[in-house]
């Protein structure tokens, strides 16, 4: 049988004991006080050292209980502003390249515009020749001639009022039309008035188109052109209708024609220098009108007389 061990005695009941920690019998049992930690460090040797010992409530906070001063907003202000204007350039960068592209294209146009206009209205583009184009029966050097003033006028400044002018001292040209030909040419095509005969007068002969326009007078009748006897003159429906006619008959009857009378639109009588009489009728399908005369005089080159009013249904005598 073991003796038990002796009782410790009333001093060294009252010592401490060490602190080793949580029991593990329970987290309910009072745990004993740890001691205060005891710095070991020479105070003198910072002191010698010259050294400032640390604010240990400064440099040992924690990073959530440190005091923030001004400096330190002004940085995290920059970083996020700098952050910001990173994102809306990222964001912004698909945007300001298409704005820059339309930027470019439509600075290019606008310098091509401003420089074709500047260009064209310059001395570069000034008139230096004059073509006329489409005189058969007049005489183009003359036309030119009456356009001398537009030599030297930018081909864009080009009047136009100016040439018509000219060009109404010419009454064969029924119409006209301009073409601008970089860098110096200036063509002006023109389209003559065809003539269809003549109407006598005391004055002489006075030769005439379609629209009855007076051409020129002559005191002897012009070859090769038919006298028009209409009554009403020109400017009548009847003239209208003879004008019409006589442009739609084929060439080798149109050679032929002497006289072409009319007292209504309705009664175009032609009558060719053989003594052969043509009845006409009105202006309505004068095409099928002129193919049905060429094949009776085909079939019938001794005939005296070819009513063709009804081309389907010719008549010869």
């Amino acid at each position: 049988m073991r003796r038990p061990a002796p009782l410790p005695s009333t001093a060294e009941r009252e010592e401490p004991a060490p602190w080793r920690g949580p029991s593990r019998s329970g987290a309910g049992e009072e745990q004993p006080d740890t001691p205060d930690p005891i710095d070991i460090r020479d105070p003198g040797a910072d002191e010698a050292s010259g050294e400032a010992a640390p604010d240990a409530s400064v440099e040992d906070a924690p990073d959530d209980e440190r005091v923030l001063t001004s400096r330190d907003v002004w940085r995290a202000a920059r970083a996020r502003r700098k952050t910001l204007r990173a994102e809306i350039r990222r964001f912004t960068q698909r945007s300001r390249r298409r704005r820059m592209l339309w930027l470019g294209v439509t600075g290019a146009i606008l310098l091509l515009i401003g420089g074709s206009v500047a260009a064209a209205y310059s001395p570069l583009f000034a008139v230096r020749r004059i073509t006329v184009a489409g005189a058969s029966t007049l005489d183009a050097g003359l036309i030119e001639s009456a356009l001398f003033e537009q030599m030297g006028t930018p081909l864009a400044l080009v009047d136009e009022s100016e040439i018509k002018a000219a060009l109404m001292a010419f009454p064969l040209i029924e119409s006209y039309a301009l073409e601008a030909r970089p860098p110096h040419d200036l063509t002006v095509r023109i389209v003559e008035r065809t003539p269809v005969g003549v109407l006598e007068s005391d004055a002489g002969f006075t030769l005439v188109d379609a629209a009855g326009v007076a051409l020129s007078t002559t005191p002897d009748r012009p070859e090769g052109q038919p006298i028009l006897n209409v009554v009403g003159g020109p400017g009548s429906d009847a003239f209208e209708s003879v004008g019409l006619v006589v442009r739609s008959l084929p060439e080798d009857v149109r050679a032929g024609v002497v006289e072409v009378a009319a007292s209504t639109l309705d009664d175009v009588t032609i009558t060719l220098d053989n003594g052969l009489v043509v009845v006409w009728g009105s202006a309505e399908e004068s095409v099928l009108k002129a193919q049905t005369l060429s094949g009776v005089l085909t079939a019938k080159p001794d005939a005296r007389s070819i009513d063709v009013s009804s081309p389907l249904a010719p008549v010869a005598g």
